[in-house]
């Protein structure tokens, strides 16, 4: 488990808190208030946090679930990635889907997910030639419906 540096930028916000036992990703609230408007209405939303990824680690900013389902809310660039080396405030850019209803956010609402992955650094290998596969070059809807 790694131990996470945070700085509450807004000490009257709590710290991000896994919403129920056995969640993979914390839930990240809104510093301020905003209306996102209908059809495609975008706001840049602050957390109030600033963290400091261990080294090998990153943070992806996800959308909720239910934000997205019940009103279109999602995030614009999801996943949005947070690398290790990155200090400044965590930010979620917000766009809202639905077609015709805007959508209120008020400072302290749950707007998104941030899960904590470790990650790989690759090495390429340049090769005249790739190994097969059963995919092979089957791209975008090769394999139908």
């Amino acid at each position: 488990m790694p131990l996470i540096e945070i700085v509450q930028l807004d000490p009257g916000l709590p710290l991000p808190t896994y919403a129920k036992p056995g969640d993979g990703a914390v839930d990240l609230l809104a510093r301020q208030d905003g209306v996102l408007g209908s059809g495609g209405g975008r706001m840049l939303f602050g957390t109030g946090l600033s963290i400091a990824l261990p080294t090998g680690w990153a943070g992806l900013v996800l959308s909720r679930s239910g934000l997205a389902a019940r009103h279109g809310v999602i995030v614009a660039n999801a996943p949005g990635l947070i690398d290790e080396g990155y200090r400044g405030e965590v930010m979620v850019p917000l766009v809202n889907t639905d077609p015709s209803l805007e959508f209120t956010v008020k400072r302290g609402d749950r707007i998104a997910q941030m899960l904590v992955v470790p990650v790989d650094r690759i090495v390429w290998n340049v090769v005249s030639e790739l190994s097969a596969s059963e995919r092979g070059t089957g791209g975008f809807g090769h394999t139908g419906r």
